[in-house]
């Protein structure tokens, strides 16, 4: 072979180098479905069902939960299995709190797709109780799990189980409520009992019907949902709490309350005094169970969140973190509000959906869902991208996903009344829109490349060295994504799509558009 040829296939190889082009926009158009096209048409037919605007599961929660079960089963037995809770420091809040709280936000979803398909009838295929099965019990071990008490135990000393410790004994009682209602086993009885029993004798012989979740820090909000899974607890007891829990009201005293009327994020157990005001993550917490202690309470609660923290603006609608007002915050972050967006709170938001569905306000549940849903990013797998990327991927990957499963599969309680309409935002279709124009222009972009490439294939150096490159990339990412995890896989992938790089166009090539190697070979 002589020099001249030899450079040729140095210099000149489009051959090596179209089948990276033509790998590239494959690729392309497959991230394209993946991430935006099918995306639209799976939030097209979600935003559409008339389970978000009426009682009902939306058939999104349906397909969440069989997507979740599994996944969750096998993290949950790993993080027992691990030991990594006994590891944790107490100050590191989203990894000793939310692996619980996820936990028992799956089990609560669980309840109430469970009931569904027991008020619909055997028509509706395998019961929720049935299918996930293994993972109720895994969700249930992680919580029931001494390893996971580590955090609190070394608050509250060897006694924790039986001394304040409000937010953690409120989850044991509500996942052993959880488990015997959709099992039936029997097997945690004994200690469902007991912490029934012991915590609400501690809650009434407190001062003011308050007591803390850690020394020196009392959330009135967390004692409300205390009171509502002891009162739970008594369909699989056979005991009846009902005037406990009237006698609780007295913890949420208007008085001594802020001006909104609400009751406050953080107070003094010792004389219910508030030492934090009301913010929208902790009303929309306190709304999910108001209404089935105190209905009358809490549609007046209700009215009032309404007039101090809901928020409609001219693109979007939702729970304000503070109350409205000249001076009032509208940016701001901590792990229990999560991002709060122009006065919106992610999490007052996005817990306000379960408040509004419990209290029979689909007016405000409607939007609400929608603009969550469009926010998730749902995955052809069943992944919401964006409540994972939020999660705390170590300790609670999943409480994110979990928690959007429990809000959407909130029903009204019994007896409120139910209030229909409210309209979609437009930031609902901006979003929408954004999946799909993303979506087509990657595709677009990606067949006008390929066609520009086979019109004018410019010379491509070590073309050849350039695909065995592009080869390692490629397979380096998806060996990562598969093995470990796509969050490390995905770019090394998109970094494959900067390959193959041009050489520089020759001046009679700018000007006649001409194949270089066919100019060379005539």
């Amino acid at each position: 072979m002589d020099a001249q040829s030899n450079n040729r296939n140095t210099y000149y190889a489009p051959r090596a180098a179209t089948v990276c082009r033509y790998g590239n926009a494959i690729i392309a158009i497959g991230l394209a479905l993946y991430f935006f096209l099918v995306p639209f048409a799976i939030l097209v037919d979600a935003v559409s069902d008339s389970a978000l605007r009426y009682p009902g599961i939306p058939h999104f929660a349906e397909r969440l939960h069989r997507s979740l079960t599994p996944k969750y089963e096998r993290w949950a037995r790993e993080r027992i299995g691990s030991g990594a809770a006994t590891e944790l420091g107490i100050d590191e809040i989203s990894a000793t709190e939310w692996p619980l709280f996820g936990s028992a936000f799956y089990l609560w979803a669980t309840e109430e797709l469970q009931q569904d398909w027991e008020f619909a009838g055997e028509n509706r295929g395998i019961a929720p109780a049935v299918y996930a099965r293994e993972t109720i019990d895994a969700a249930t071990a992680l919580v029931l799990d001494e390893g996971h008490a580590a955090w609190v135990r070394e608050h509250w000393g060897d006694d924790y189980l039986h001394k304040q410790n409000c937010f953690y004994r409120m989850l044991l009682i509500s996942a052993a409520t959880s488990h015997e209602r959709l099992l039936g086993t029997g097997e945690h009885l004994d200690l469902l009992r007991d912490q029934v029993e012991t915590l609400s004798a501690e809650i009434d012989a407190s001062p003011v019907g308050l007591i803390e979740d850690y020394p020196y820090e009392c959330y009135p909000g967390d004692v409300m949902m205390a009171v509502a899974a002891i009162r739970r607890a008594d369909a699989v007891l056979g005991t009846d709490h009902s005037a406990f829990v009237q006698r609780a009201l007295r913890a949420f005293d208007d008085e001594r309350f802020d001006a909104t009327g609400f009751p406050p994020y953080a107070a003094s157990a010792e004389d219910g005094e508030l030492s934090t005001c009301a913010r929208g993550c902790s009303n929309s917490y306190v709304l999910i169970a108001a209404p089935e202690l105190w209905p009358e309470t809490a549609r007046e609660w209700y009215a009032r969140c309404e007039e101090h923290f809901w928020q409609r603006k001219a693109w979007a609608a939702g729970f304000r973190e503070f109350p409205k007002g000249p001076y009032s915050v509208n940016w701001y972050a901590d792990v229990d509000s999560g991002p709060v967006i122009a006065g919106y709170g992610v999490a007052a938001s996005a817990f306000g959906i379960a408040a509004a569905r419990a209290n029979g306000r689909f007016d405000h549940a409607y939007p609400l869902a929608a603009e969550a849903l469009v926010a998730s990013w749902p995955l052809p797998d069943g992944t919401l991208l964006v409540p994972r990327l939020l999660s705390n991927l170590a300790d609670a990957p999943y409480l994110g996903e979990a928690a959007l499963l429990y809000c959407l599969s909130r029903q009204p309680v019994e007896g409120v009344a139910i209030t229909t309409g409210g309209k979609l935002p437009p930031l609902v279709y901006i979003g929408l829109a954004g999946y799909l124009i993303v979506g087509l222009l990657i595709v677009g972009d990606s067949l006008l490349r390929v066609r520009r490439w086979r019109r004018s294939p410019r010379g491509v150096p070590c073309a050849g060295a350039q695909l065995g490159v592009w080869a390692v990339l490629l397979a380096t990412g998806v060996l990562l994504g598969i093995l470990v995890s796509w969050v490390y896989g995905l770019p090394v992938i998109l970094i494959a799509q900067l390959l193959p790089r041009r050489g520089k166009r020759s001046r009679r090539d700018s000007v006649t558009g001409a194949d270089p190697e066919e100019v060379r070979q005539t």
